[in-house]
């Protein structure tokens, strides 16, 4: 099957509170691949550990199948992995690590993986769907019913994820995939953005036609909004 069209753009922005972008994306359409990493760490730590993780998935040669670009990505995560543990050791063993959501594209499917609480959305017949699922403390609270979801907006430990690169020996990767649909309409986005826009923001912002429009326009909102935390965005059409 021939491969499908998709435009994209991408946008970061320190935001209003933090000194230093630890956010990192990465725009690989002609391996069918973006992403979007959200470092943790602090000075040289956080940055460091995105930069890594999305240079890995930049320098993947393009596969000619869909199974080996998959594969591809894992094992290029697998070694980002190793190679933010080996930094950490040498600064000491310092925590450093990072979130990872990529979006996998060829023959007329899409692949989402990721770790952490960075997220992906597709917005289909204009109807809005969470493809990942976080990976946070809040989100298994949520999941359990211990917390509802008004109580977890407030919750002091929202942000602390349960899974990263960087932070054990192994990493822990969910993929969800699908057909993709004429019309389909992509975000890739670090917690920043989410802990600002809701469902309603994202949906109406993707039903926009250009790419770097929902990117801008998001973050604008973002900004609007207090903008707490380092803000990424990747939006993506298909076009055919």
């Amino acid at each position: 099957m021939a491969e499908p069209i998709l435009r994209g753009a991408g946008a970061t922005h320190v935001g209003l509170r933090r000194q230093r972008n630890e956010d990192s994306f990465l725009l690989r359409p002609e391996a069918g691949l973006w992403a979007v990493a959200d470092g943790m760490g602090g000075h040289d730590g956080g940055d460091v550990a995105s930069r890594i993780a999305t240079q890995a998935l930049g320098a993947l040669a393009v596969a000619s199948t869909g199974q080996e670009r998959l594969a591809a990505v894992e094992r290029a995560v697998i070694e980002a992995n190793r190679d933010i543990l080996a930094y950490a050791q040498r600064r000491g063993g310092a925590v450093m690590g990072t979130t990872l959501v990529a979006l996998l594209v060829f023959g007329g499917h899409f692949a989402c993986l990721w770790c952490g609480d960075s997220r992906a959305y597709l917005l289909r017949a204009g109807a809005l769907r969470q493809l990942s699922r976080d990976h946070s403390e809040m989100q298994d609270l949520v999941d359990r019913g211990v917390l509802d979801a008004h109580e977890a907006k407030s919750w002091p430990r929202r942000s602390v994820v349960t899974r990263a690169l960087g932070v054990m020996e192994t990493v822990e990767l969910d993929l969800v995939s699908d057909r993709l649909a004429p019309g389909d309409a992509f975000l890739l986005c670090s917690d920043g953005l989410t802990a600002h826009c809701g469902d309603a923001d994202i949906a109406a912002a993707l039903a926009a036609a250009d790419p770097q429009a929902v990117c801008d326009g998001l973050i604008a909102l973002t900004l609007q909004r207090g903008a707490s935390d380092n803000v990424s965005a990747i939006a993506l059409r298909c076009e055919g």
